[in-house]
């Protein structure tokens, strides 16, 4: 789908996104964080594969979506990063709707991303950032033998998808 930079997005709750506050559970060995459950997925989302990722200080992932795929990401720390998303979903109650939330050390969260939302998140902290994905489709397909379900507007100078401090 193509935006163009005329896009205004408004601010506001972003429908079909799913935010899940997490739990460490701390004791004298240290601490546990559940990152997700399947008793607390939705029944149409099954994890295909799952990745952990560090973020450098100051630094941005995205924007981007997906056209199939949804995205589980876990946020805990160390470090925090704030969210983007924007809906470009044509079918969705909230198109044109954007978000904006801080996650990681100071707010444990999960989000679930579902296709058709656009999305990206910047280290907002000193120090590296940790996140994890468990996506529901694997990365270039069975055998990464398939396109990348992925459409990158950070390579793209002109996105309307912009983000603020």
């Amino acid at each position: 789908m193509s935006q163009s930079a005329a896009t205004r997005f408004r601010p506001g709750i972003v429908s079909g996104v799913i935010w899940t506050p997490l739990t460490k559970h701390h004791d004298a060995r240290g601490w546990l964080c559940e990152l997700f459950r399947r008793d607390g997925l939705p029944a149409d989302f099954s994890p295909a594969m799952g990745y952990a990722s560090i973020t450098e200080a100051g630094v941005t992932r995205g924007p981007h979506h997906h056209l199939e795929q949804a995205d589980c990401f876990s946020f805990f720390g160390p470090g925090d990063f704030q969210i983007y998303l924007w809906d470009i979903r044509p079918s969705s109650a909230t198109m044109n709707v954007t978000q904006k939330e801080l996650v990681g050390a100071s707010r444990p969260m999960a989000v679930i991303v579902p296709p058709g939302v656009v999305h990206a998140y910047r280290n907002v902290s000193d120090v590296p950032a940790l996140s994890f994905n468990f996506p529901d489709r694997l990365y270039k397909g069975w055998e990464r033998r398939q396109p990348v379900d992925e459409i990158r507007h950070e390579e793209q100078a002109d996105h309307p998808f912009r983000m603020d401090n």
